[in-house]
């Protein structure tokens, strides 16, 4: 039996496993439910399984009987706090949905595991399974990666991997080498001015309209002073000022999310943003104070790795169903993290019901967001492909 066949066998029981967590997902770092749904379905596999302390993570180990290398696949399982509106009849009615699609994620790699199990007799080296909490919540990766992930099996793990779902047409796979997603950031910045009676504005200083220009002005600090070549996203998503329609308050302020390519238009955006508000505040006669909270890294691809995946996933699927994507996604991912360790490779799955092709379709962590079930095999086949790549003892196999 081939991989995939294997797959389409236990496609049914990871359908089941997604729904189940896409009924009753939790959002955070703390993921009680999903964390015993993941050893639930993980048991009798002969796994070398451990938890993490202050948070819902699960690690498990494979190992073949013969040495090798390690190699490691992720899954991440935590959901957003959005209150799901798909109408489903498995949608889930607790106020945070699955809503970017990591209970497949979740599934998938419960799939692999069972995959590379019944392999085991041809596995010469170790697997280690990621099942990460934290994700969208800031940062599940690098506290899986302080509490050891990367050396669980005895020995730091020479690459890793990880699919994504998303929008497109289901069944094709998406990847590039090189960056792939993008690093994310946080601006919060408060102008502070002095409050005064709305009808008098000459005798105070009003941080709003300041707050105003600001938003502006950072829009064209984008497009004036950062290469197209190495592009930044700046979307100011926050506003806030005051409560009371006649009264000029003494603050306001705003937040935005940043994205950037590189380190190189990191380094530009830490240099130039700070006094760039700094002084536009201080030509009102305000005073700004200005946060800038670097997040997860650029998310990078190692070249040969990615070109190594491309080559794995064309022989199992066929070359139609694989794609080079020819830019980033300007979204942003906490395996980054991972890949700033060790070389690997994070893909994406695209897995739109076929009867929303040609319509509007909603995106990633959109609340009327819906992924088909249905490439759980095939996300799973991968997964244990990848794999065996770097520990199967007969990697003929389709």
């Amino acid at each position: 039996m081939t991989l995939r066949d294997d797959a389409a066998q236990l496609l049914p029981e990871l359908i089941a496993l997604r729904r189940r967590l896409h009924r009753m997902p939790e959002a955070g770092f703390h993921l009680p439910q999903t964390q015993d749904a993941v050893r639930e379905a993980l048991a009798g596999l002969d796994l070398e399984i451990t938890t993490g302390e202050d948070l819902s993570s699960v690690t498990a180990v494979l190992r073949g009987p013969a040495d090798g290398p390690a190699v490691l696949l992720r899954g991440d399982m935590d959901a957003l706090e959005i209150e799901e509106q798909t109408g489903l009849e498995y949608a889930s009615t607790n106020g945070a949905m699955h809503a970017c699609g990591h209970d497949l994620h979740v599934a998938g790699l419960v799939g692999a595991a069972r995959l590379l199990a019944a392999r085991r007799h041809s596995i010469a080296g170790s697997v280690v399974f990621m099942f990460q909490p934290g994700e969208e919540a800031g940062g599940g990766a690098p506290l899986m990666i302080r509490d050891g992930v990367l050396d669980a099996a005895g020995s730091r793990v020479e690459a890793a991997y990880g699919i994504h779902v998303g929008p497109g047409e289901r069944g094709m796979f998406q990847l590039k080498p090189g960056t792939i997603m993008a690093g994310a950031n946080v601006l919060r910045v408060t102008v502070h001015g002095r409050g005064g009676h709305g009808s008098r504005p000459h005798q105070a200083v009003d941080p709003v309209p300041v707050v105003a220009e600001l938003v502006l002005a950072l829009q064209s600090w984008v497009t004036r002073r950062v290469s197209v070549f190495d592009p930044v996203v700046l979307s100011v998503t926050k506003l806030h000022a005051g409560e009371i329609v006649n009264v000029i308050p003494e603050d306001a302020g705003f937040a935005a999310t940043l994205r950037n390519l590189s380190e190189v238009s990191l380094m530009q955006i830490q240099a130039e943003l700070p006094p760039l508000i700094e002084r536009i505040a201080a030509a009102h006669g305000c005073r700004a104070d200005v946060e800038l909270t670097v997040g997860y890294p650029v998310t990078v691809n190692s070249v040969p790795e990615t070109e190594a995946a491309t080559s794995v996933l064309r022989d199992l699927f066929g070359e139609k169903r694989v794609e080079t994507i020819a830019a980033p996604w300007m979204a942003s991912e906490d395996f980054s993290f991972v890949l700033r360790e060790v070389p690997g490779a994070f893909l994406f799955l695209c897995a739109t019901p076929p009867e929303l092709a040609g319509g509007e379709i909603p995106m990633n962590h959109s609340p009327r967001a819906v992924f088909d079930d249905a490439v759980l095999g095939d996300q799973a086949a991968a997964l244990a492909a990848l794999a065996l790549r770097h520990v199967g003892t007969d990697r003929a196999e389709g």
